[in-house]
């Protein structure tokens, strides 16, 4: 009796999948920064049992640019990262993908400098902040990672 052979084929591209990470990483970067957007506008400092330091960042001179909170400036970064990767998803272009990666180094970049000034010029730690530098970082690594699978894919 012959053994049909089944082709395998993976389940999704490894794009497919990079853009699901990113989507993930990127709602939690939303929740995080619009937390912390939220407990600037609200007047109550960010609930921070692990460090005591996240009432003096948040409420420190670079805690805003021109009144307005980095934290807002950062839910808007993860929401765009966020609606990229959606876009990428429904569309299955890369195009949306390409465009997060180009974008991941501004808030890694970002996230560098917030955390240089909460460890050499506030001397405090914000557990939220530190929770934002590594989504950053990690949409940072995905992106990177996401601009090399695509080239990859247009060498072939």
């Amino acid at each position: 009796m012959p053994i049909l052979k089944q082709e395998s084929k993976p389940l999704l591209s490894k794009t497919k999948w990079i853009a699901i990470a990113i989507l993930c990483v990127s709602l939690i970067g939303f929740s995080d920064a619009s937390y912390l957007t939220f407990a600037h506008y609200s007047g109550e400092g960010p609930a921070c049992s692990v460090l005591e330091g996240c009432d003096e960042v948040t409420t420190s001179e670079y805690s805003t640019v021109l009144g307005i909170p980095v934290a807002l400036g950062g839910a808007f970064f993860y929401l765009t990262m966020l609606l990229l990767s959606i876009m990428t998803l429904e569309s299955k272009q890369h195009l949306p993908l390409k465009l997060a990666g180009y974008l991941s180094p501004a808030g890694f970049l970002a996230s560098v400098w917030f955390v240089y000034l909460q460890l050499y010029v506030i001397e405090a730690i914000c557990l939220y902040c530190m929770g934002s530098a590594i989504t950053s970082t990690l949409l940072f690594i995905l992106g990177m990672y996401a601009l090399k699978k695509i080239q990859e894919k247009h060498r072939l």
